[in-house]
């Protein structure tokens, strides 16, 4: 398998490309508008044709490529299906499929971050790879006081779903602000101050302390990406 995480130091921001190998058929995830340039070399370079650009939900910290990656391989754009985002040419339900050659992977709707949050799990040796946008961060969660956020979806997302996943699932999340690039299932239930909760209620206690400034593109992304990353 082929597999390239990428960095967007504005937003602090991860994508990742990921191909069967060589020569193949591709995905992007999380793909950023201002990393243009990096992933088409990376497609031309490899020879991968792009399938699947997929954004894990509505970012508010920097504006999505799909629309322009669409725009110029012509890949499908996917998002959840709760999603409201217009211009998508595939929407996602809970459980759903996408497949690529021999690489399969799964959507999982996981809101609580957002109301259209959704986590993809690759089918992957020596273990699966957990996309998990801003749902699960590494030793922290994703903020839930904008865009319909909601605590307690969130925390049923990680309990009830996320968590249940094998210890050893490889967890590459949306965003990263520590200089780690990557956890797994089992680190997180030991390590991540956030999930040491003994209750829903707890969770909801915790996740009503954060207090964080609103992300800096937040005017202009949110609309652009409600348009598919559109800018016009």
């Amino acid at each position: 398998m082929l597999f390239r995480q990428l960095f967007e130091p504005q937003s602090s921001a991860f994508s990742y490309l990921i191909a069967d190998a060589v020569g193949g058929k591709a995905m992007l995830i999380d793909p950023v508008l201002d990393k243009m340039e990096l992933y088409q070399q990376l497609l031309d370079e490899l020879q991968l044709q792009l399938m699947y650009a997929i954004d894990t939900h509505v970012h508010a910290d920097h504006i999505t490529a799909l629309a322009a990656l669409r725009q110029r391989y012509g890949c499908e754009t996917v998002h959840g299906e709760h999603s409201k985002a217009q211009g998508i040419s595939r929407r996602v339900a809970d459980g759903e499929w996408l497949m690529l050659d021999r690489l399969k992977l799964k959507a999982l709707y996981t809101p609580g971050h957002t109301d259209d949050s959704y986590s993809f799990l690759l089918n992957a040796t020596p273990a699966d790879l957990l996309f998990s946008g801003d749902t699960l961060l590494i030793r922290s969660t994703g903020r839930t006081d904008f865009q319909h956020g909601d605590a307690s979806a969130q925390y049923h997302s990680l309990f009830n779903k996320l968590l249940r996943l094998d210890d050893e699932t490889r967890l590459l999340p949306g965003h990263d602000y520590q200089g780690m690039t990557s956890s797994t299932i089992g680190e997180e239930k030991r390590h991540n101050p956030r999930l040491q909760v003994n209750s829903e209620q707890q969770y909801l206690d915790l996740m009503a302390t954060v207090r964080l400034d609103p992300p800096r593109q937040i005017d202009v992304a949110v609309p652009a990406n409600l348009n598919g990353g559109r800018l016009s």
